[in-house]
């Protein structure tokens, strides 16, 4: 008997930066927020697989992206794609308007320390701007966990991404800074 869960591995993720916005459409939307500053605005998603936020500041558009390997992304303005592996840190200009820089960690735990984490995480995303649980595959697994906290400035936006995968005993991290 196969049992489906909403999350890929999470071996099967990857983190992508485009110079443009994406379709929506292309994913599998669950929660959404929006930040709107007097020079920029921000639009916040949480996904099946991880994440989609979207920056803009007048006609420059950067858009990152947690998904799975099998997500159906365009290839045009991709800055860069890496498998989410370990941990990694990375500084981009993006046009003449927007320095992102980005750093994430991809932690693999024990059951017994995955669960500790996990119910703690959730007292955390209760608190939120943006979270969303899954619904568990069965009545003995935690469900998946997915939120962001964010720290907005005038000139800059800070997320903290936080994605939970039971089935790997997994926690994926993330955090990205967008500067004027």
């Amino acid at each position: 008997m196969n049992v489906s869960f909403v999350r890929p591995a999470v071996s099967e993720l990857m983190f992508h930066l485009f110079e443009r916005s994406l379709h929506p459409e292309l994913f599998d939307i669950r929660k959404r927020d929006q930040i709107r500053q007097p020079d920029y605005s921000a639009d916040i998603r949480i996904c099946d697989s991880g994440h989609l936020v979207t920056f803009q500041i007048g006609d420059s558009i950067i858009s990152e992206v947690v998904a799975s390997r099998g997500q159906p992304l365009p290839d045009r303005n991709e800055r860069f794609h890496r498998r989410l592996k370990g941990s990694r840190d990375e500084s981009i200009k993006c046009g003449d308007k927007i320095t992102y820089h980005m750093s994430y960690q991809v932690e693999k735990l024990s059951p017994e320390v995955f669960l500790n984490m996990h119910e703690e995480l959730q007292n955390d995303c209760q608190r939120a701007p943006i979270s969303h649980c899954f619904s568990s595959p069965n009545r003995l697994s935690p469900a998946a966990l997915s939120f962001m906290q964010t720290d907005v400035w005038p000139h800059s936006l800070l997320i903290h991404a936080f994605h939970t995968f039971p089935e790997d005993c997994a926690i994926v991290k993330t955090q990205s800074l967008f500067e004027l």
